[in-house]
């Protein structure tokens, strides 16, 4: 399992070798990553393309996917390639497509037709305020209002 996306991110099951693998006949949103430093940095992956498909079977996967020249291209060979998987829990194809855009957006995947970024307009969400939403300010003299530190306790 490798988590994709921010803060904990979303359980992607693989990474695995694109070309030793069948995909099955469901929905998921798709990741297709390489290693950059295989040798040096074995579990380090860059994602290259982030995808969904209604049936995985039916997507062209492993390498009849419109794009997978790219892919090969950037990874240097097809054996490089590697492919991890999210099967959205009650997803729907909207769902899947959210989770494509927002992951887009943090990786900027080279192979990504479109690319997103984060951005939060005020008018979405509106402006927030709250007194513990500032800078961290206090009037609270920490010596006391004498100005003196105070004594340890003798007991």
């Amino acid at each position: 399992m490798i988590r994709l996306g921010s803060l904990a991110g979303y359980p992607f099951e693989g990474p695995r070798v694109l070309g030793g693998w069948t995909p099955p006949a469901t929905a998921a949103v798709f990741a297709i990553l390489c290693r950059a430093d295989p040798d040096g940095h074995p579990y380090d992956y860059a994602v290259l393309d982030v995808d969904h498909a209604d049936n995985l079977a039916a997507a062209g996967l492993p390498f009849g996917h419109p794009r997978a020249k790219c892919w090969e291209r950037r990874a240097g060979n097809k054996w490089n390639l590697h492919i991890c998987t999210y099967e959205v829990p009650g997803g729907l194809p909207s769902h899947r497509e959210q989770i494509v855009h927002e992951l887009i957006a943090i990786y900027r995947p080279g192979c990504a037709p479109d690319q997103f970024d984060q951005v939060w307009e005020d008018e979405w969400i509106g402006s927030y305020r709250a007194p513990t939403a500032g800078p961290l300010t206090t009037t609270r003299d920490p010596a006391g209002s004498t100005g003196r530190t105070p004594e340890p306790d003798a007991s």
